[in-house]
């Protein structure tokens, strides 16, 4: 009949389901975001997630490094010479040898035919003389290889008594441990945003010495070093988005960076911002961190000495104190090296 709609085939349903994502399940990380870490903030433009995350894990390592080391990484090391070490033997039967020889030219004593013989019978033949280059190129390349021993002691590396097979093997072990890796990406579970957790051990400089450090070098440098990234600030302390999971968890982190009892009282500021949660309110969440905060230290919105970040992600709370905020363009890396320094 003229009222009959026509069928939907299996190609039409196909489209449905191209075009309706609701219909699927979401996708999660295998390694979320949750409470309890200490990392590293980062945001980007949207759909370079990826590329982000990777040049965060290399940068981070570079002024881990710095830190750790204390060493300038970019820098040549100077014990390295700037002309080569290996040198040239020459032997007898080189050119070179011989036009010295013409230069210097002796007549020698006529020699008699049976001295001739001798001298022919005792001489190598093709297969003897192959041999004998042979030897002598290996003796050429014996001192290069001595010296670029040399040259990789001067600047530091250092050798192991292990084969090198078992080196690569132990490095590859220790790589795909995640657990023993200083950084590791997790998923966020947000678009444009990047979080790098830290395996902090003893002795290791905080996130925030490392932000510290990163913003200062780039200010003083104006140095590009990274194409993706647009935002890195410190977490120290990432808990439940919620007011009282928030007041709970923030008391040890406040106390270790504004104390009761002080010569010098601190002025501080709460700086907000969330992503994909609509249900928490902007302004409980600042007075909550606000009021956590002992009496000697005091607010200054306009010119702080510390600045606590609080990031809102999901359901996730992340918490960290940075200096300089506005003066390090609000610790945008591609803001803070484009200015004219």
């Amino acid at each position: 009949m003229a009222d009959e709609k026509p069928k939907c085939t299996a190609k039409c349903k196909g489209k449905k389901r191209k075009f309706l994502p609701h219909g699927r399940p979401v996708r999660k990380g295998l390694y979320p975001l949750r409470p309890g870490l200490q990392g590293f903030f980062l945001t980007c433009d949207a759909g370079r997630e990826r590329q982000a995350t990777n040049e965060a894990l290399n940068l981070l390592e570079t002024f881990y490094e710095e830190l750790v080391h204390g060493k300038d990484l970019d820098a040549k090391s100077s014990t390295v010479p700037s002309k080569p070490l290996n040198k040239i033997i020459k032997f007898s039967d080189s050119d070179s040898s011989d036009e010295e020889d013409d230069a210097t030219h002796v007549e020698e004593p006529a020699v008699s035919e049976e001295n001739r013989k001798v001298e022919e019978e005792a001489r190598p033949h093709d297969g003897e003389e192959t041999k004998l280059s042979k030897i002598a190129e290996q003796g050429e390349q014996l001192p290069s290889k001595k010296q670029r021993l040399e040259v990789d002691n001067i600047e530091g590396v250092e050798n192991d008594d292990k084969p090198i097979d078992e080196l690569i093997e132990d490095e590859l072990k220790e790589l795909g441990d995640r657990n023993k890796r200083h950084f590791a990406s997790l998923d966020s579970g947000c678009n444009g945003v990047v979080f790098i957790q830290m395996h902090k051990r003893v002795g290791d400089p905080s996130p925030v010495e490392i932000v510290q450090h990163m913003m200062t070098k780039l200010a003083s440098t104006r140095k590009h070093m990274s194409r993706f990234i647009l935002r890195v600030l410190p977490v120290e302390l990432t808990c439940y988005a919620s007011e009282q999971e928030i007041a709970k968890s923030i008391q040890p982190f406040i106390a270790q960076y504004f104390p009761n009892e002080t010569p010098t009282p601190r002025k501080f500021a709460v700086l907000y911002e969330a992503r994909a949660n609509t249900g928490i309110e902007r302004m409980s969440i600042i007075n909550t961190v606000a009021k956590s905060v002992p009496q000697p230290h005091k607010v200054d919105l306009k010119n702080p000495d510390k600045s606590i970040v609080i990031q809102i992600v999901k359901t996730i709370c992340l918490v960290g104190v940075v200096e300089k905020y506005r003066e390090l363009s609000k610790y945008n890396l591609r803001e803070l090296t484009s200015l004219k320094p």
